[in-house]
C-alpha cells in the first residue's frame, strides 16, 4: 500500500507491507525507499514494514527543517500516523548511511517509544574534518553540474569491486533509478551531514538492541570506524558484509535478509 500524507503543508510519502509488529527501514543519502525492496520480499509476511521516502527525495517533499533532526521529526509523525499513541508506539528502526544519522536523532528524542534500532553502514561519530572538507567539495560539484551528474559519479563508489564486476548491470540499474533528484535535496543532505552532531552517548544510552551492519569493503563509512562503536551499547548485534561495500541490502541481500529477521526476531 501506498500513502502520503501532508506536514507543515508538505508532502511525505511512504509504503506499507505486510502485519506484525512495526518496522521502519530507513533509505540514505541520493536514494528512495525502493532501496529496501529486497528485505521488503523477505520480511513482509512476519512484519508491519513502514518504508518512507525522507524529505526531498522520491516522492516526498523537501520540508523547511531539512536537517537531521528535522528529518527525524517527520519519521516520528509518519510512525504515529501508523501506530496509533505514539506513547505506546513500539517499532524497530533500520537506518541505511545517512537514514542511520536520521535515525539515531529520532532516538535521542524519542528512545523510549522504540523496542531497537539498527544501524546499517552507519555511525552514531560525527563528520571528521576531512569529510566535512569532502561533502564541501560535493556541493560545489552539485551546483556547477547538477545533481544526476554527481550521483553518476559517486554512486558507483558505493559497492564493492566484486559488485561492480560480477553485477554491472545492476549497478547501472541503480544510477539510472536517481534521475529525479534536485541539487537543492543534495545540497541539504550534505549540509545536514555536515553539521550532524556526536551522537555516541546515544549508543551507550540505549537500553535495548542496537544492530550494526558493516561492509568489508565499504569506503563511505569504513569498516574499521564502524567496529569502534560497537562495544558502546550494552547489548549489540554485530555483522560485517564480506562481499559488500555500502550497499549490503542490494550486494548481498540474502544475508542481510537473515541479518535483519535474526534480529528483529530475537
Amino acid at each position: 500500500m501506498e500513502k502520503e500524507i501532508t506536514i507543515a503543508g508538505k508532502k511525505i510519502f511512504y509504503r506499507l507491507y505486510g502485519q506484525g509488529n512495526p518496522v521502519m527501514l530507513v533509505h540514505g543519502f541520493g536514494e528512495i525507499g525502493d532501496v529496501w525492496l529486497n528485505q521488503v520480499d523477505a520480511l513482509q509476511d512476519k512484519y508491519r514494514l513502514i518504508v518512507p521516502d525522507l524529505p526531498g527525495s522520491g516522492r516526498s517533499e523537501m520540508i523547511s527543517d531539512m536537517s537531521v533532526e528535522g528529518m527525524a521529526e517527520i519519521l516520528k509523525m509518519v510512525i504515529n500516523e501508523e501506530t496509533g499513541d505514539p506513547r505506546q508506539a513500539q517499532v524497530s528502526v533500520i537506518g541505511h548511511s545517512m537514514g542511520g544519522y536520521v535515525t539515531l536523532a529520532l532516538v535521542e528524542k524519542y528512545g523510549e517509544t522504540l523496542n531497537s534500532f539498527g544501524l546499517f553502514h552507519s555511525t552514531a561519530f560525527p563528520d571528521s574534518d576531512e569529510k566535512k572538507a569532502a561533502r564541501r567539495k560535493g556541493i560545489e560539484f552539485i551546483r556547477e553540474n547538477g545533481a544526476f551528474e554527481f550521483l553518476k559519479t559517486t554512486s558507483p563508489n558505493l559497492f564493492s569491486a566484486k559488485t561492480k564486476e560480477e553485477r554491472a548491470s545492476m549497478v547501472d540499474q541503480f544510477i539510472e533509478s536517481l534521475k529525479d533528484f534536485s541539487p537543492e535535496a543534495l545540497i541539504a543532505y550534505y549540509e545536514a551531514m555536515i553539521n550532524r552532531p556526536d551522537r555516541v552517548s546515544v549508543l551507550k544510552n540505549f537500553k535495548k538492541d542496537i544492530l550494526f551492519v558493516m561492509g568489508e569493503y565499504d569506503t563511505a563509512v569504513p569498516m574499521a570506524d564502524g567496529l569502534k562503536q560497537c562495544h558502546l551499547p550494552q547489548i549489540s548485534h554485530v555483522h560485517i558484509l564480506h562481499e559488500s561495500g555500502h550497499m549490503g541490502m542490494m550486494e548481498e541481500a540474502a544475508k542481510s535478509n537473515q541479518v535483519l529477521e535474526e534480529f528483529l526476531t530475537e
